[in-house]
């Protein structure tokens, strides 16, 4: 089969490429490099520089498919909440114009699309875990894209018969992860503690995410295309760790002490945030493989060979 994977050249989407490649996939990837990096693309897989929003690189994409049974991977995005703050107009260009052409591609190529939706479509829940079946209250921009994001896909297929499946991803990790000032939790706190620095943590701490393995992941987008899975779907690991929690682990695992500086909670975070992922494992046939723990030493042993 051949796989179409917007942000390809990304942290999530440079693994799928992997993973896709190593099964026998042909993969195109379509990324603009402004957040990848074109050597996270490897050689099997052929490369289209370029903004996913602009229908004329998606054409290009289309001409390099034809004639062959092809699935897309839809990655591209303004990926988080304080990055979409910061910069309203492209994530509103990315994660929905984009969502909208990779559609029409879709359409036109009679693909499935596996689509990267977020957790923070969610918002702040009462409860957790939360399932596909919880209100969709964004309380960030980024959310509220992802949410509209969605209801592209389902108005797609009202109207053209596309199907897709919505990968809700929680707090993914691993190699490759961003760096910069819109990197993660767990970047920041390795970083912390392979440099001795002060990490900062907004809040008391108390706030909880479930941290999901990037190799989970790609896993996961690889059989929702393979099954043609459609709908919401959770992509997490149903346990629940406080900013605190993960902390610690980093040290311990790190064998250093950090000590933090605490400071105000940012607007759109959340409180709480971990999956049920019991939808997941019916119609993927998918669980996590890789604890916490496991996935916090392979990250930190790159992080010290890369160097942060």
């Amino acid at each position: 089969m051949l796989f179409i994977v917007t942000g390809g050249a990304g942290f999530i989407g440079g693994r799928l490429v992997d993973l896709l490649l190593s099964e026998g996939h042909s993969v195109i990837v379509v990324d603009d490099l402004s957040t990848g990096r074109a050597e996270n693309v490897p050689p099997g897989a052929r490369l289209i520089v370029g903004d996913v929003s602009d229908i004329d690189v998606m054409n290009r994409a289309e001409t390099m498919a034809k004639g062959e049974e092809v699935a897309i991977a839809h990655l591209a995005a303004v990926s988080g909440v304080v990055e979409a703050r910061d910069n309203p107009v492209r994530a509103v260009r990315a994660n929905v114009l984009g969502t909208e052409v990779v559609l029409e591609a879709a359409r036109r190529l009679d693909a499935h699309v596996a689509i990267a939706s977020s957790a923070a479509v969610y918002g702040d829940v009462e409860r957790v875990p939360v399932s596909e079946d919880a209100p969709l209250r964004p309380s960030s921009l980024y959310g509220l894209t992802k949410v509209i994001s969605e209801q592209l896909a389902q108005q797609a297929y009202r109207d053209y018969g596309v199907r897709s499946a919505h990968l809700r991803l929680f707090n993914v990790y691993g190699p490759r992860m961003r760096r910069g000032p819109y990197a993660s939790v767990i970047y920041n706190f390795i970083e912390a503690a392979l440099r001795g620095l002060r990490p900062v943590i907004y809040g008391d701490g108390r706030s909880t995410r479930d941290f999901v393995f990037v190799d989970d992941v790609a896993r996961a987008f690889e059989l929702a295309s393979a099954r043609k899975a459609t709908g919401p779907i959770n992509i997490g690991t149903g346990r629940e760790v406080s900013v605190l929690e993960l902390l610690n682990a980093v040290a311990s695992l790190a064998r250093v002490k950090i000590v933090p500086e605490f400071r105000e909670p940012r607007p759109g975070d959340i409180r709480r945030s971990c999956a049920d992922i019991s939808r997941a494992r019916e119609v993927l046939g998918w669980e996590p493989r890789v604890s916490l723990e496991e996935g916090l030493r392979l990250t930190i042993e790159y992080m010290k060979g890369s160097g942060p």
